[in-house]
């Protein structure tokens, strides 16, 4: 990912904390070992023998190098954030304005060594304090201290801290939940939750959820856009304060169903929402504008952390989520006749796709349980699409894999991509959207040893000539880039814009889909996106 200087400053940093510790211990074994022993002599003897002569002139000249170096190759990393924002449609940084990484990377690295010396301090404190009050041998004492330290460090930061950490975070962001956007005006429509005739209430909706409900397109704003009589599109939803338990919650959103008469639409999509129980505007518009209002969108939330947050502490309770609500809504669509219920299609991005993976075994349970699914930018850790990867058709790359020759499933990052191979493609159908430049698809903890295909293969369009993989090093860069995963144009990271448009007419085309109706939907899907970045 592009990355702005100030962020690559902190990354470099501790980039160069690590190599500074590194470095400290190879100079430790090479003084012990290697190096040769000072005679006994006086101060000035021993600053003059030729072995502390050299020394000191290494010294002088590994600093010279690092500095002259760093600025060299953070010269050259700037060549390359201008090489990844011209592949992105972004306006290139210049090389002078980049230079500023260097002194942010300063501060940082002088901070992280400045911690660690303070630990340091501190064991050889306590190890004094042993070997006086306890005649413990230093011998041993220092190794136990530090053994001690260490382990008391991790279970303290697994432990406490973590819990803490989390604690606060959810805290934090439960407040943030409990805000309304000015623009989110509550719904009077029965046909949304949050509306005076909703067992959902208002105020229980959370923060995403009242956008959800609040902004749907209305029949006349659809109209508007394909020139044909629309209905009110139907947005049911549960927060986390909406219901007592998960299973009540997933419950609510069917009585939601139940009460705006969702089973009569022609389409009826179960989403699973990110951490903070986001739905992505764009796509749940991009179902409606294209089956003029006659169907029905039901999502619920699970957490009050975001996706990132909600992956570190408890990424089971998106499963969770998933499955009792795919479940629930299924056990209900499943007692009507089958000439009578809507197409029942599943959607998730990101974290909320391996929720909504969790509900299903494999693709021969998403066959038998549902009529179609769109999973977008799934993360690497995603059960069913890493079975994919594993198992795609020899010779097709891993960033864009062939599975079974495209039969069920097709993975893609715009239209053409989904439209290979040229080869029937039977319904239900799976897509998944991934980019070749998305880290959330391609982070892994895998990436520390192993060389991964999408490294071995040629590079996506968008993804950089000059990256290698490196052991530790690719993992690294890898992970700093999933805080800049949205900061890109639409089409690029994990930013999926009106793709998902493309999707959904692979995955359930309506009859009457033509040109004409496409370009005009994704004229109002860019229009209405503006809007939401201005209002939201």
């Amino acid at each position: 990912m592009p990355r702005a200087w100030l962020f690559q400053g902190l990354v470099s940093g501790i980039s160069a904390a690590i190599g500074y510790g590194v470095g400290c211990v190879l100079q430790w074994a090479f003084l012990k070992w290697a190096w040769p022993r000072i005679p006994e002599a006086g101060t000035w003897a021993k600053l003059w023998h030729p072995s502390e002569l050299a020394r000191g002139i290494t010294k002088i000249v590994v600093v010279l190098v690092c500095v002259v170096g760093a600025g060299l190759v953070l010269a050259r990393s700037a060549r390359w954030q201008r090489d990844l924002e011209v592949l992105m449609g972004m306006e290139p940084t210049t090389t002078s304005g980049y230079l500023r990484a260097e002194a942010v990377a300063g501060l940082t690295v002088a901070l992280v060594i400045g911690v660690f010396r303070l630990v340091r301090w501190m064991i050889r404190a306590l190890v004094r304090l042993a070997n006086l009050d306890l005649r413990m041998p230093r011998n041993v004492a220092y190794p136990a201290v530090v053994v001690i330290v260490a382990v008391l460090a991790v279970l303290l930061f697994q432990g406490v801290l973590a819990k803490a950490f989390f604690n606060v975070a959810n805290s934090a962001f439960s407040t943030r939940n409990g805000k309304t956007s000015p623009s989110a005006i509550q719904p009077r429509l029965p046909e949304r939750s949050g509306s005076p005739a909703s067992s959902a209430k208002w105020e229980t909706l959370g923060s995403e959820g009242r956008w959800f409900v609040a902004t749907a397109p209305t029949a006349e704003r659809i109209t508007q856009v394909t020139g044909k009589p629309a209905r009110e599109p139907i947005r049911v939803y549960a927060g986390l304060e909406s219901a007592e338990t998960p299973e009540d919650i997933a419950n609510l959103v069917v009585q939601e169903l139940d009460r705006t008469n969702a089973w009569d639409r022609k389409v009826l999509v179960v989403v699973t929402t990110t951490g903070t129980g986001w739905v992505d505007t764009q796509t749940a518009e991009s179902i409606e504008y294209m089956y003029g209002g006659d169907e029905a969108i039901a999502a619920t939330q699970y957490s009050y952390l975001p996706s990132v947050l909600s992956f570190l502490s408890d990424r089971n309770k998106a499963t969770e989520a998933g499955k009792l609500l795919i479940h629930a809504v299924h056990e209900k669509w499943a007692t009507l006749p089958p000439d009578h219920r809507p197409k029942l299609l599943v959607y998730g991005e990101s974290l909320g796709s391996q929720g909504s993976e969790g509900a299903f075994t494999g693709l021969d349970d998403i066959r038998t349980l549902v009529d179609g699914v769109l999973w977008v930018g799934p993360p690497n850790s995603n059960r069913i699409w890493t079975q994919l990867e594993q198992r795609r058709d020899p010779g097709t790359p891993e960033i864009l894999p062939i599975y079974a020759d495209g039969l069920i499933v097709r993975f893609g990052a715009t239209a053409e991509d989904l439209a290979e191979p040229a080869r029937p493609w039977t319904n239900p159908r799976v897509v998944y959207l991934q980019h070749a430049s998305d880290p959330i698809v391609w982070w892994s903890p895998d990436l520390l040893f192993t060389q991964p295909d999408w490294l071995k293969e040629p590079r996506g369009s968008d993804v950089s000539k000059s990256i290698r993989w490196w052991p530790i090093v690719t993992f690294w860069q890898v992970s700093a880039d999933l805080a800049h995963a949205q900061s890109v144009p639409a089409g690029h990271g994990h930013k999926y814009g009106t793709t998902v448009l493309d999707g959904w007419v692979d995955v359930a085309q309506p009859q009457d889909w033509n040109h004409d109706l496409e370009n005009n939907i994704r004229k109002a899907l860019d229009e209405d996106i503006l809007w939401e970045y201005a209002h939201k």
